[in-house]
């Protein structure tokens, strides 16, 4: 595997868990989702006509099609991810959520890519799935009324997560739509489509940017950055690889939630989630 692709990887799965722990102290639902596409959109317009400038894209116009299924996709994410996060604790929504996408993209990937893991790749991404599951306590999570609510917003947020991720990898390397271009339009739309149910609380969306300005912020920067990094890396190596790579976020992320957070179960998360880079090592060596 490309170790470039790696990187960009190590690097994306850091700024995912920062994000995603700035979105989870905000709990702001769709004004505060709305406010950080706003920023995120105004912040990186001007960064992708400089871009378009320098290197003009000369694609099919029929292209933009599969951006349309990008934006839905994520937009139905962000707005199910904010929603979780007011329901149940980060440190359980989160690993679940990011658990479940790379065991649907490798099975995805081999049917609909015709993509060929080695047998170390499959035990690596068979590592981290598993690691998953005890990360969210094993088998006693059924009989918690709490972890069960997350680990439903956890599941659902997984297949959305596999999905946008095939259909991503679809229109960066086979359709060959640059990953800043690609990762700007899903944004843009978002916004688009988000203005005006926004519009109609208009005083949510000033009170979350007096209350959560600097997280809107750090996650309309980041939250971009992070995905550009990923599909830069979906470009250079296969996806069947690249999804379970970026679930190193789940150990930063879970220290996150236990350390800044308080959330409880604190040393058996970190064991569970540390196995987690052993799986990677798998990958990657694979």
């Amino acid at each position: 595997m490309s170790y470039i692709a790696v990187m960009l990887l190590l690097v994306s799965a850091f700024l995912h868990a920062t994000w995603n722990f700035l979105s989870k102290r905000a709990e702001g639902g769709i004004a505060f989702v709305w406010l950080f596409t706003a920023i995120g959109t105004v912040i990186y317009t001007p960064i992708v006509c400089i871009f378009l400038f320098l290197k003009p894209y000369t694609g099919e116009n029929t292209s933009f099609v599969y951006v349309l299924g990008s934006i839905f996709l994520h937009l139905l994410y962000f707005v199910i991810l904010q929603k979780g996060y007011t329901k149940s604790d980060f440190s359980l929504v989160y690993p679940v959520a990011r658990g479940l996408g790379p065991m649907l993209v490798t099975i995805m990937a081999i049917l609909l890519f015709n993509e060929q893991p080695s047998m170390l790749a499959f035990i690596g991404t068979g590592i981290i799935v598993g690691s998953v599951f005890f990360l969210t306590g094993g088998f006693t999570i059924f009989k918690d009324t709490k972890a069960l609510s997350a680990i439903h917003y956890g599941l659902f947020l997984g297949m959305i997560i596999a999905a946008y991720t095939l259909w991503d990898k679809y229109v960066v390397s086979y359709l060959l739509i640059p990953p800043l271009l690609l990762d700007y339009l899903t944004t843009l739309g978002r916004f688009i489509v988000l203005t005006p149910v926004a519009l109609q609380s208009w005083a949510g969306i000033c009170y979350e940017w007096k209350t959560h300005r600097r997280e809107a912020i750090g996650v309309g920067i980041l939250n971009s950055l992070a995905y550009i990094l990923v599909l830069s890396a979906m470009v250079l190596a296969p996806i069947s690889y690249v999804a379970p790579i970026r679930e190193l976020s789940i150990l930063i992320g879970t220290i996150f939630g236990i350390y800044f957070l308080r959330e409880g179960y604190g040393w058996k998360r970190i064991i569970a989630a540390s196995t987690i880079v052993i799986g990677v090592t798998f990958v990657v060596i694979g």
